[in-house]
């Protein structure tokens, strides 16, 4: 619970994990007033109430944690997304401080971070990173990397408003390379018309920026695939499953040291280099700095895509991932 639908993290996640579990021949239901063995809570729910019936029948609650809503108090993003994201914030905490029994952080910085916001939880708690279905998400298949040119991709939820300064960065590293490398930026996630406008407007020399908006989860493989890198535009990111799936497709990786993406990539599935700013005040990276060294994942594909594949096998594998919850749920 909650039932989460559409294309983000939690939705993606929920289908993967159930998929998984009907897998292992274990019954799956929505429902809080069925005779469940375990609950796990996807981050929050306002089913307060019913949560805390469920504890006093016996019933083991696990909480999976994401990250703190933070951009909203360094970067105005509107009335409605800043009420959302504190009330988000209390819920999530609530849950976490009164009614779990065990927590599940979804990387170690996580875990760090929810420790440093609001204090270690009552409720033993465990690292269990994001699966990637490994035969569905596979560097072999339809997609074909361009020729006459390098794509550099963005696979984001959303890069809307306040969450839009990591795109602004790309292009700016996108803009580096081509000095050396015709580049081309795809953008894949939802992103307003305001800074769509912004990028038509301020002229970007000959560099090519387009935006595909959300895709279907079924074309994220063909799409990973028909690229050379990936930049990955969230700052401080709790632990992104676009990150995971491009590993899956053998694409590697770049971006700024920052959340957990150096804990995902590692140090030979792309680059990561220092943020050279203050990330928590959303302050502009060193783009040279990473314009730089991604020029070596373009000049050496073969062995960045297959270390991206190897990564991903090695840590994210979804039978993996499924099997660390269970233990969690089930003991």
């Amino acid at each position: 619970m909650p039932k989460a639908e559409g294309t983000g993290g939690m939705a993606s996640f929920r289908l993967k994990f159930e998929q998984g579990l009907r897998v292992r021949e274990l019954d799956v239901t929505h429902n809080l007033d069925d005779n469940a063995d375990a609950v796990l809570v996807i981050a929050g729910t306002r089913l307060l109430p019913e949560l805390s019936r469920v504890r006093r029948r016996g019933i083991r609650v696990v909480q999976r944690l994401d990250g703190i809503n933070w951009v909203h108090r360094v970067k105005w993003s509107g009335m409605k997304y800043t009420v959302r994201a504190e009330y988000g914030n209390m819920m999530l905490a609530l849950i976490r401080n009164r009614f779990a029994d065990r927590v599940v952080y979804q990387s170690h910085f996580i875990r760090k971070w929810w420790e440093g916001w609001s204090g270690v939880a009552n409720a033993p708690g465990t690292v269990i990173h994001n699966g990637v279905d490994l035969l569905s998400y596979t560097q072999n298949g339809e997609g074909d990397r361009p020729t006459d040119k390098c794509r550099m991709l963005l696979l984001e939820g959303s890069l809307a408003r306040g969450l839009n300064s990591g795109l602004f960065h790309a292009v700016a590293v996108a803009q580096k390379l081509q000095v050396k490398f015709p580049i081309e930026v795809v953008v894949a996630g939802t992103v307003d018309e305001a800074t769509q406008a912004k990028f038509a407007q301020s002229g970007k020399g000959n560099l090519s920026v387009k935006f595909l908006g959300t895709i279907p989860r079924t074309e994220v493989p063909k799409l990973a695939r028909s690229s050379h890198l990936m930049y990955c535009a969230e700052v401080n990111p709790p632990c992104p499953n676009s990150v995971i799936e491009a590993l899956a497709c053998g694409l590697p990786v770049i971006g700024f040291d920052t959340g957990s993406l150096r804990e995902l990539v590692g140090d030979e599935a792309g680059v990561i280099v220092p943020y050279g700013a203050n990330p928590w005040k959303l302050e502009t990276p060193d783009i040279d700095t990473l314009a730089a060294s991604a020029e070596a994942v373009l000049e050496n594909q073969d062995s960045f895509r297959a270390a991206a594949r190897r990564r991903a096998e090695n840590m994210f594998g979804l039978d993996q991932m499924v099997e660390e919850y269970v233990k969690v749920l089930l003991g």
